[in-house]
């Protein structure tokens, strides 16, 4: 192996020290540079375009900044809705976003479509926005029938439990009826272990 020759260490005083300041190198490209930020608009914040109930509903989430730009594209009502199904999905992602966009019917856009969906046809389109309204309604539905059911499972694992934990009642199952008893235990171990 060779041996890398010392390197020579010279220490220069802080008044020899200049930093050349790219505004003044460049005054030009800088002016366009920044005409460029404020004409495209990266200083305005990015929930601007948002109601401020969808951006309640997604605060305290990860969210890209491409799904903001999707939600921009829809009417508050609509807003609220998306933040409301992203919220229940638990999902926030920017392909999700789009497709939500692209199955709202055209009176929850802010503007019209300029063109249509890639690779989909009115007729498609049409069809994805009434097959979201229906599932839409339908998870609705199910989400509220949820804590109803959850309560009764709650419920019945209770009783299982109360019944397992008297010795008469599980001597006469066992005896009598074994299946449902090994039913039973299950349906208590499960329980605790979830």
């Amino acid at each position: 192996m060779s041996a890398r020759p010392a390197q020579r260490v010279e220490m220069v005083p802080v008044e020899r020290i200049t930093i050349l300041n790219p505004r003044i190198r460049n005054p030009r490209l800088f002016r366009e540079i920044v005409d460029s930020i404020a004409r495209i608009g990266l200083k305005r914040p990015i929930t601007e375009g948002i109601c401020p109930e969808a951006i309640d509903l997604l605060k305290d989430r990860h969210i890209p900044i491409a799904t903001f730009v999707e939600l921009k594209r829809l009417k508050p009502v609509r807003q609220i809705e998306a933040a409301m199904a992203m919220n229940s999905m638990n999902k926030y992602s920017v392909s999700y976003a789009k497709s939500i966009v692209a199955a709202t019917r055209e009176d929850l856009l802010v503007a019209t479509r300029r063109r249509p969906a890639r690779g989909l046809t009115e007729t498609q389109i049409a069809i994805m926005e009434r097959e979201s309204a229906t599932l839409d309604r339908e998870f609705k539905i199910i989400e509220k029938d949820y804590g109803r059911d959850h309560l009764v499972l709650t419920l019945a694992v209770g009783y299982i439990r109360a019944l397992l934990g008297n010795a008469r009642v599980v001597r006469y199952l066992a005896q009598c009826h074994p299946m449902i008893l090994a039913e039973f235990q299950k349906i208590a171990q499960f329980q605790a272990a979830s």
